[in-house]
């Protein structure tokens, strides 16, 4: 079970009982009272969107974009439909917070969805689920029925005449339909591949409309940050990064989970929050913000706080907010192969360097972990790397590029042990004794 802080009531959510998530308990925690005040007020659609960008709200989902700009995007003059996208294709190996919101928190993310259809005039919106979790489906189709028959949804909402119609759809677990023109693709019933950008899905997105997509968790975010006001959502993070965020810590934790916590929080504090180092071993790297995102030594990690800029400072993203952590048990060739792998496998193959280069990362990494590295691998991962990287349509390119650089680059010496000697640095009944972390945890 998730463990969620009591920093943010409308995320947080309550363990005591399956029925949590229903309409009338996320009303008792003040559920909908942004929207309702929005609506009974007749809130202008620039205010709302000027108190989004005050809370300088970025993107939870992994690029940290500026929620309140993307809102501005939207055009105001446009006369045809302009659609709103959720997207809960969480398939980053690490994450997994946003299909515990949708599972016992489902109703901040359809309020937060309405308010934003509210600021940007679109009539109607899509929930793109992950295909591998059809409980969260289920259940957020489940609190659809609820807004619906609460008059929250639909035609004439809570009387106000404005309405907005929101469905889910259930994607079939491809990693790269978590780009979000891959994943407007998808709705449309195409394959599911990146487009070209420009133009932009603010301009040209879903059935060649206007359209806005965030995050799961970034929608959640919205009622509160009506209900305190932007200024007041920032002042619990930091400067630059604005209130709370849930992290999915796993790997070598005594208590892997959900925790929420403001940004800037240093990094020291999550992981005892997460019980500490697993069977009270040391840290050797961290992974902060998903398997995209490049590996960070122990000595850097312990010294950085939990936000955008911190991370960015030590060489990696804060990105989704999955928190992968690694004892002195893990054998980092390993991890990086089974890294490699994954991408290789979710590439949609549109794109010959990322088509091409993911093999060839995986088969040199490959190698290397069975004992039949070559003097010159090194160099030519930098190299394979070199040409896949803002050579592709999407960023799954550099998202299996990044990590092969960063493994390398810290633990350099643990590559040319493999290389030279056949064998891992780290000895198989230390390995054991980890529990075989990526067997276990990717």
């Amino acid at each position: 079970m998730a463990i969620l802080g009591a920093l943010n009531p409308m995320l947080t959510v309550g363990l005591n009982g399956d029925k949590a998530w229903r309409l009338d308990d996320y009303v008792k925690r003040d559920g909908y009272s942004a929207l309702k005040k929005i609506l009974a007020g007749k809130m202008p659609q620039d205010q709302v969107i000027n108190e989004v960008k005050k809370s300088v709200l970025r993107g939870r989902g992994g690029a940290g974009f500026p929620t309140g700009l993307k809102w501005s995007f939207m055009p105001r003059a446009f006369s045809g439909d302009k659609y709103l996208v959720c997207n809960s294709d969480e398939g980053e190996p690490g994450t997994f917070k946003d299909r515990d919101i949708l599972l016992f928190n489902p109703h901040s993310v359809i309020e937060g969805m309405i308010i934003a259809a509210y600021a940007m005039g679109a009539a109607r919106g899509y929930n793109y689920i992950h295909g591998e979790v059809w409980e969260v489906y289920t259940r957020f189709e489940e609190a659809l029925d609820e807004a619906l028959a609460a008059g929250l949804l639909g035609k004439n909402i809570l009387g106000s005449g404005f309405d907005f119609e929101l469905f889910a759809h259930h994607g079939y677990g491809a990693y790269i339909c978590g780009e979000e023109t891959a994943l407007l693709e998808s709705i449309e019933g195409k394959k599911g591949q990146p487009r070209f950008k420009p133009p932009f899905p603010a301009s040209f997105g879903l059935y060649g409309k206007p359209t806005t997509i965030n995050n799961t968790e970034t929608f959640a975010a919205i009622p509160l940050i009506m209900n305190l006001g932007g200024e007041a959502y920032l002042e619990s993070g930091k400067a630059n990064n604005g209130g709370t965020k849930l992290f999915s810590v796993s790997g070598h934790v005594n208590r892997p989970g959900n925790y929420e916590i403001p940004l800037g929080t240093p990094f020291p504090i999550l992981l005892e929050m997460a019980g500490g180092m697993r069977g009270g071993r040391e840290l050797k790297g961290c992974i902060p913000g998903g398997s995209s995102s490049p590996v960070v030594p122990a000595s850097i990690m312990m010294d950085c706080t939990m936000d955008y800029d911190s991370i960015s400072k030590a060489g990696s993203m804060l990105g989704s907010g999955a928190v992968i952590v690694m004892d002195e048990t893990t054998c980092m060739v390993k991890a990086l192969e089974r890294l490699s792998f994954f991408y290789y496998e979710e590439s949609c193959g549109q794109c010959t360097p990322c088509r091409e280069g993911t093999n060839w990362l995986y088969r040199i990494v490959h190698r290397i972990e069975n004992g039949q590295g070559r003097a010159d691998d090194l160099d030519l991962l930098g190299s394979v790397t070199t040409n896949i990287m803002g050579r592709t349509i999407c960023a799954l390119g550099d998202a299996a590029s990044m990590p092969v650089q960063s493994f390398v680059k810290h633990f350099r010496d643990e590559f040319a042990y493999h290389i030279e000697h056949k064998k891992c640095l780290v000895p198989p009944d230390i390995q054991r004794a980890g529990s075989g972390f990526f067997k276990a945890t990717v």
